[in-house]
């Protein structure tokens, strides 16, 4: 009885919000604060040190004296597994975790299991792998895509103890086996297609002592060297032996670690950032306060678990009873899986957003006529009422935008954004569009995910919200760049973070360490923000990745590719400039649909889309539209592509230019187009010589 009214009253909390959140904007006031703190309306702004610092540190305005590290209405969650066990206790017969994959292979409807049931299939793999010897403690592997049993695997260590290590399943051997030997990972959960690359160099990981095979057969099984000692085993197979020897729990304590997240990079080998599950659990209560979900919520999962953005959603979506189903495994058939399940919070990235963005304007250009002014009319009339707080006309959405937000589901009431920056008209698009909240965050692996969100009913654009309430930020002058704190109108600075949610440190690299977090424990981000009015952070720049051209112009150049990206001929862009040289150059990986049809539209006749990439016709028409969007988004002059080189063949993993994070590699991208810059500049050598002189 007691379980079942535990369970209505989380039940009633979740889907009645309190009515104070409607009426002050989810702002409480707090009175006792007025000696400590200055009001900026979303965050408060405290002394450094009380007695002689200055007032530059901001705060939640929902927690201007303390910084939350536990859930407020459930202050005894301090790890994963306490999360987890609250979850099943409140929501044990709701659906959970869900897949349209049927064990043939074959695609069908979503089929959901409850939380009593992957709590039973948690027990049973953790028991599994002590009924292998895995001792509390051990590092545990998880090499591959997103479905249910990742996220059962990662309870399971939770629950006993172990640390889960996510693997990326795009990385290459070299980095897995990095990976694998620097955190002496014992288990290995992988699917068939894995194993084989595992198998290829199993004997350069000598701390591998299990493989479990998800989705495998075990007839099929392959056999290891009995030298290797290792053992491969299906996932099916440990479940049956977990279930057989049932274990109890060896639940961790909240300074423990939860897991080793391994950061990528652009350059060098990949660091591995300890985060505990105090840090984890203060990240996902700080960021409750902003963002809501409820157990009526359907989530989709496509993007890679191995990333925190992904893993920490995970984790609220659970604390609230949110039934999540995954994509099928490939990406090109995700639009497919958003309309069978019809999510109603939608996570995503600036890259897929982008296109969101491209696909819908190109469509409308292209339906010309009396449809494209109708969309431009809607567009407008419903961007003028939300500018003026009104609720816009519901016939608009059901004469345009209902059709748009199909694309999704129909029924996303939640997006946000995370990853890197998405630039203010797409996020005022994607607000008119799908009508729905949509809000942008920002953080990192380091910081256990959120530093800063956007408040649910916040109509601005063009910042990335404020702080949460489990954390404190504060910018530092960076002279060289010319960004300092008493900057007018708004204090400029390199963005630095303190509280429960920052990570432990590296793993095994005190030096790297140590040059991320100070002696006062604050961990400098390398990311330049400013502060809006409102106490809202923006993020304008990047210290690293900065570079001068001969002129002394500092360049950033993410900032510029991230506005090239709304140009409907670039897939990717990689902006390139040194201090040799007093301009920028682009190489473009194209989008190859578009390019095709503006060669038809043009009556240009060629072989393959490589051919078209070298036409000078089609060069300049990239161009041109790359100008455009540049002169809009108000670049100067000197961040302006001078030249670009156009190429079929995209930036991937495969061909080292991305990271699993889809940043580009700089210095693998400056040497794999070594020659294509060398031409650009030649050329734009050429015309400067030959203008005439005065």
């Amino acid at each position: 009885m007691e379980n079942a009214q535990r369970r209505l009253r989380a039940v009633s909390a979740h889907l009645q919000p309190p009515a104070t959140a409607a009426s002050c904007g989810g702002l409480a006031v707090n009175p006792t604060a007025g000696e400590y703190v200055h009001a900026q309306g979303y965050s408060v702004v405290l002394p450094e040190k009380l007695q002689t610092g200055k007032w530059n540190v901001y705060r939640s305005a929902r927690s201007p004296l303390r910084l939350i590290s536990r859930y407020p209405d459930n202050p005894d969650i301090g790890t994963l597994h306490d999360n987890f066990a609250y979850a099943v206790e409140t929501f044990r017969d709701c659906r959970y975790l869900g897949t349209r994959i049927r064990a043939d292979g074959t695609i069908g409807e979503y089929k959901w299991i409850t939380y009593g049931e992957a709590s039973t299939s948690r027990t049973a793999v953790g028991s599994g792998l002590i009924y292998h010897g895995i001792p509390e403690g051990a590092r545990i592997g998880l090499y591959f895509i997103n479905r249910p049993e990742w996220i059962i695997v990662d309870h399971a260590c939770a629950s006993y103890s172990y640390v889960s290590v996510p693997l990326y399943d795009t990385l290459g051997p070299d980095a897995v086996q990095f990976i694998v030997n620097h955190a002496t990972v014992e288990v290995i959960f992988c699917m068939p297609q894995t194993l084989s690359i595992l198998l290829s160099f199993i004997a350069q990981m000598s701390c591998v002592r299990l493989i479990v095979v998800v989705g495998g057969d075990d007839a099929n099984m392959p056999s290891t060297p009995v030298t290797s000692g290792v053992q491969i085993i299906t996932f099916s197979r440990l479940l049956v032996q977990g279930k057989a020897s049932p274990q109890p729990f060896c639940p961790p304590k909240p300074e423990d670690v939860a897991t080793i997240c391994y950061t990528s990079g652009t350059t060098g080998t990949p660091k591995g950032a300890v985060l505990s599950h105090e840090n984890l659990i203060a990240n996902v209560a700080g960021s409750s306060l902003n963002i809501k979900f409820y157990p009526s919520d359907v989530y989709i999962s496509y993007l890679p678990l191995a990333h925190i953005y992904e893993r920490v959603n995970q984790i609220a979506l659970l604390h609230c009873g949110v039934a999540v189903g995954f994509y099928q495994g490939d990406n090109l058939k995700l639009m497919d899986d958003l309309a069978v399940l019809r999510p109603t919070v939608f996570a995503s990235v600036p890259r897929l957003y982008n296109r969101i963005y491209a696909a819908i304007t190109n469509a409308v250009k292209e339906s010309g006529g009396l449809k494209e002014k109708l969309f431009y009319s809607a567009y407008n009339a419903k961007r003028q009422a939300i500018i003026k707080g009104r609720n816009p006309s519901p016939m608009w959405d059901k004469l345009v935008f209902n059709k748009i937000k199909a694309r999704l589901g129909g029924r996303v009431r939640l997006m946000s954004s995370g990853a890197s920056p998405l630039s203010a008209d797409v996020m005022e698009f994607l607000r008119i569009c799908f009508g729905g909240e949509v809000i942008e965050g920002y953080g990192m692996t380091e910081t256990s995910c959120i530093v800063t969100a956007m408040d649910i009913g916040d109509a601005s654009i063009g910042h990335v919200g404020s702080p949460i309430s489990s954390c404190e930020v504060k910018l530092v002058d960076v002279p060289e760049m010319n960004y300092t704190s008493d900057d007018q109108p708004y204090p400029r600075g390199e963005i630095c973070v303190r509280g429960p949610t920052i990570f432990r440190g590296y793993y095994k690299d005190e030096v790297q360490t140590k040059e991320v977090i100070d002696e006062d424990g604050w961990l400098h981000t390398g990311d330049i923000g400013l502060w809006l009015p409102g106490g809202r952070l923006k993020i304008i720049d990047r210290k690293k990745n900065i570079f001068k051209l001969a002129q002394g112009e500092y360049i950033a150049p993410e900032k510029i590719e991230n506005v090239y990206a709304k140009c409907k001929f670039i897939a990717q862009c990689f902006i390139y400039g040194d201090s040799f040289n007093s301009y920028l150059v682009a190489i473009v990986a194209v989008e190859p649909e578009v390019l095709k049809a503006w060669a038809a539209s043009e009556g240009i006749q060629y072989e393959d889309l490589r051919q078209l990439c070298a036409d000078p016709r089609a060069r300049a028409a990239v161009l041109a539209d790359m100008d455009s969007i540049g002169k809009e988004a108000q670049l100067r002059g000197f961040e302006f592509a001078k030249a670009i080189t156009l190429v079929a063949e995209p930036f991937t993993l495969e061909n080292g230019l991305l990271t699993p994070t889809f940043k580009v590699k700089r210095p693998q991208a400056k040497a794999y187009f070594a020659k294509e810059i060398s031409d650009m500049y030649a050329e734009l050598q050429e015309t400067e010589t030959a203008k005439p002189k005065l």
